[in-house]
């Protein structure tokens, strides 16, 4: 199996530094800062790379969850929410959000909750944050 990798690089201190993420295979490259990350600055920061692991990886688990189970899923849309908060004189991830919408014909609702819910514990991504808190609103569209 391979190993991937991201690099980053900060320049400064933190309220007035500034950097750049890049995706190791060369698909994403964006600056972040302070203002970027604790507040609502332009940028991105590296909350917004978990929720894009999160929502990634739930949706390919449960794509594959679905399958297993005899459904053909037409599609998985995933957004994931990830909270930053302060905590214990500094700052912590307290909660990730996971909400998602879903076109799967024949499944029931409860079928395929029940299934959102495994992916939301069992997707590498949820398994390395497990230390996080995460709530799965799954919705069935046609």
């Amino acid at each position: 199996m391979p190993t991937r990798n991201a690099t980053a690089r900060w320049e400064g201190d933190l309220p007035s530094g500034k950097g750049t993420m890049m995706f190791g295979g060369g698909a994403f490259e964006g600056q972040f800062s302070a203002s970027s990350r604790f507040e609502e600055g332009v940028g991105t920061n590296p909350e917004e790379l978990i929720a894009a692991a999160q929502a990634g990886c739930f949706s390919m688990a449960l794509a594959n969850i679905i399958a297993k189970a005899g459904y053909e899923p037409k599609s998985i849309q995933t957004e994931a929410q990830v909270k930053i908060e302060r905590v214990d004189g500094g700052f912590g991830i307290t909660h990730i959000q996971i909400n998602t919408r879903a076109e799967i014909p024949g499944i029931s609702e409860e079928e395929f909750r029940q299934h959102a819910e495994t992916a939301k514990e069992n997707c590498p991504v949820s398994k390395a944050l497990k230390a996080v808190p995460k709530d799965v609103n799954a919705t069935l569209v046609s």
